[in-house]
């Protein structure tokens, strides 16, 4: 709705606007060690440059937000929509993915004034929020949120690839691990009842909320660790066949896997690329950078499994359980698949979750580089079985 002036339709909300520029400068504040060459670099095909995803969150506000919902609103650049669309089919042709890094111009300076400039249109109509457009606002926040996530990694995997290892965040600090050995929590059958069940914002991959029957099963207590992970190297792990799945096998054979990613062994010692640079590896640190095949391999050389998403959703919250977020994403052994019930949003923004449910395995939980108060128990991850360039790793599980 672009007629602003009808009370019945606006909502006023004097928390949103700052909530929205918090979230908006922390974009920034992530880049700002970043030059303009380290804002355009992309790694792979599955990265994006520091630029890009700056640009492109903001046009999601352009196109869903601002387009629609704000009258006279001057769009900043048009050839923006063609440049900054992700996979939104509905709105029109887009650039190629993995060209991405091609991209010098527009500049990271005309990309901070595209910022600006949208930033000042959303304030304006936050005062007095169309109630049909409040959705795609919270959208757009929590979209956000999760390509914060995605600078850090994606500018991390590039500068793995520098032989100066250089920093993305110089004063990064690592999170503090669970102490004490990891036991096995045991854990009931029964009905529970698992997805999105109160009245706050979730992704619509979450929903509906449905009932699950568990058969008795055993979670850790604690995340798998980089010792662990040693002993499964030493042990011969990347080099047995019949702990792998066939695919994760060919995978792992044809790309020279032996170790975790962004792990480095020189003169007898294993070290790691960090946000904060190359360091020694910490063997007690929850072990991270790993594919949901290697997970899997690991879990069958441990003797043990990976917890299923409903296994994870129904055990977390127990005070037994440790780093159940603010580390790594916890592969889970399923797939990402549709619940029960579940239908996409109309229009473009139900490309956003519904069109990915194939091919791809969950993960529950949330990272060291996930925004506070991002997550939830609900939450639903998800990437293919390969991928490992994320802030990913392990929980066990077995059955009882």
């Amino acid at each position: 709705m672009n007629d602003l002036a009808g009370a019945a339709h606006a909502v006023e909300d004097t928390t949103l606007p700052r909530r929205y520029a918090a979230i908006r400068d922390w974009t920034e504040k992530l880049v700002q060690s970043l030059s303009p060459e380290d804002q355009c670099v992309q790694s792979m095909p599955d990265a994006s440059p520091a630029k890009w995803h700056r640009a492109h969150t903001t046009w999601f506000f352009e196109q869903f937000v601002l387009g629609p919902h704000a009258a006279g609103y001057e769009i900043f650049d048009r050839d923006f929509a063609y440049l900054f669309n992700s996979y939104y089919e509905a709105v029109g042709p887009r650039h190629p993915r993995p060209n991405r890094g091609l991209l010098t111009r527009p500049t990271a300076q005309r990309v901070t004034e595209y910022r600006r400039h949208v930033d000042a249109a959303m304030l304006r109509l936050l005062v007095r929020l169309p109630r049909d457009a409040a959705f795609l606002v919270e959208l757009g926040l929590q979209h956000e949120q999760q390509h914060q996530e995605l600078v850090l990694t994606d500018t991390l995997h590039a500068f793995a690839q520098n032989p100066l290892a250089p920093p993305v965040l110089p004063d990064w600090r690592e999170p503090a691990g669970a102490a004490g050995p990891t036991r096995f929590v045991e854990c009931g059958d029964g009905m529970v009842r698992i997805g999105h069940q109160d009245t706050n914002f979730c992704f619509d991959n979450e929903t509906p909320a449905h009932a699950v029957y568990l058969q008795p099963y055993a979670i850790a207590s604690r995340l798998a660790r980089n010792g662990d992970w040693l002993d499964f190297i030493a042990d011969g792990g990347y080099r047995t066949a019949s702990l792998w799945m066939s695919d994760g096998w060919v995978c792992a054979q044809s790309n020279g896997w032996t170790a975790p990613l962004h792990w480095r062994e020189h003169d007898g010692a294993w070290w790691q690329m960090t946000l904060r640079g190359l360091a020694p590896l910490d063997r007690d640190a929850p072990v991270r950078h790993i594919s949901w095949y290697e997970a899997d391999a690991f879990a069958r050389w441990s003797g043990a499994r990976l917890p299923t998403e409903a296994e994870w959703e129904a055990a977390s919250g127990r005070d037994e359980l440790r780093e159940q977020a603010s580390h790594v994403w916890q592969w889970t052994c399923s797939a990402y698949s549709p619940y029960p019930g579940y239908r996409p949003a109309a229009g473009a923004v139900g490309e956003y979750n519904g069109k990915f449910m194939i091919n791809q395995m969950v993960l529950r939980g949330g990272s060291l580089a996930t925004p506070a108060r991002h997550t939830r128990r609900s939450y639903r991850n998800f990437f293919h079985p390969d991928k490992r360039w994320q802030f990913t790793g392990v929980r066990l599980a077995h059955d009882l």
